[in-house]
């Protein structure tokens, strides 16, 4: 797994600004739990939805994926299926908590991490709350650039 933070901070390309969006999962043999499955297929709704919001604005939009061995997992299990944006953890811009619950063969017998928004538990995070983290994202970096 990368360990450089630069990567994850937003930049400034000419006039174009970078939103980062990073997401690392559990991959064991080429294969992942079906919650990060779910997860990468909101993720990618939700980066298609956000790159097309964001650019009128001057803003692209880049996903990077992150795997984590066994190992990572093993030491670490909430490390899995986990998002920022901008070097800042998702559950941040949307006023999220994470918690776990058991998952399933991949990730053997530990629980895995999940996100609790309001009253709501998500263990695929969904593409409406990826997009709505984005959006106030990008909100702050419009507010830092006008500063």
């Amino acid at each position: 797994m990368a360990k450089d933070n630069k990567c994850c901070e937003s930049s400034m390309q000419g006039n174009e600004k970078i939103m980062i969006v990073k997401w690392q999962r559990l991959v064991s043999d080429g294969a992942t739990c079906p919650r990060c499955g779910g997860t990468e297929q909101e993720l990618a709704k939700a980066i298609k939805i956000l790159s097309k919001s964001l650019s009128p604005l001057g803003i692209q939009v880049v996903l990077e994926k992150d795997s984590l061995s066994i190992e990572e997992f093993k030491k670490n299990p909430l490390s899995s299926n986990r998002i920022w944006i901008n070097n800042k953890p998702l559950e941040d811009y949307i006023m999220g908590d994470t918690g776990k619950s058991p998952c399933c063969d991949v990730c053997g017998p530990v629980e895995c991490r999940t996100l609790k928004v309001e009253k709501e538990i998500y263990e695929v995070i969904p593409s409406d709350l990826i997009i709505r983290a984005g959006l106030v994202a990008a909100s702050q970096m419009i507010t830092s650039a006008e500063n």
